[in-house]
């Protein structure tokens, strides 16, 4: 009998021994297993310049990659005033990251939400993204003015040039010429009409031989008529 009652004890021992480190076991699998199940401490956001054009980036690095739903909303005065964009992701060990283009402006508030059943039934990430204090295009500067040299810089006075004498433009010269009308009259030939004018063909000199030699050849035949009659009278 004793006997016998030695063995349940030790079996009851064995079995409290057993059961406790059944619920260990099972403690740390759970423990285990809400480590790699998803949870919005494993989302990050960031705003950032993607050359001159913002954006703002959502990194997962849940390692069970859980698909989540992201969702982003431009904040005012607590209160959501437009929705940037949504997207899905699965996030990885090295992190995934998703980019939704907003040009944001200096110190603006974003909230970034997240869905990833049935571990996140919607969290926000804390605390909402605020972006930086300086845009991601530059302000245009305006030009420098160039300053222009005064007439007291110059060193010498440009000497001064001879304007050229105005000349008559077309419509002046068309203006001053009076327009000819048309006459019925012939036109004379252009030499006889030059020559008119020069006197190189005019007929006074001829006229006037031909009346030289009338005269003389008159008075010749005067003498010789007075000639005869004196010839006649003597005889």
């Amino acid at each position: 009998m004793a006997v016998l009652s030695i063995s349940r004890r030790t079996v009851a021992r064995s079995v409290r021994i057993l059961g406790v480190a059944s619920a260990s076991a099972a403690l740390a699998l759970g423990a285990a297993g809400n480590a790699l199940a998803c949870n919005i401490n494993e989302f990050s956001a960031e705003a950032k310049c993607d050359g001159k054009n913002g954006v703002i980036t959502v990194t997962d690095v849940d390692k069970a990659g859980v698909e989540a739903t992201v969702s982003v909303y431009l904040v005012e005065k607590n209160a959501d005033v437009r929705m940037v964009g949504e997207q899905t992701v699965k996030g990885s060990k090295d992190g995934t990251t998703i980019t939704f283009e907003e040009d944001w402006a200096p110190n603006a508030e974003y909230r970034v939400h997240v869905v990833a059943l049935p571990y996140i039934k919607g969290a926000d990430i804390k605390p909402n993204l605020t972006t930086p204090s300086t845009a991601c295009k530059p302000e245009e500067e305006s030009p420098t003015p160039t300053a222009t040299p005064s007439p007291s810089d110059s060193a010498t006075p440009p000497a001064e040039e001879e304007s050229p004498s105005p000349t008559p433009s077309a419509s002046e010269s068309e203006s001053t010429a009076p327009a000819s009308s048309p006459s019925n009259a012939p036109t004379p030939a252009a030499g006889d009409s030059n020559l008119a004018e020069t006197g190189a063909n005019s007929n006074t000199g001829v006229i006037a031989g031909i009346a030289a030699a009338l005269v003389a050849i008159g008075g010749g035949a005067v003498f010789f008529g007075m000639r005869r009659r004196g010839a006649s009278n003597t005889r």
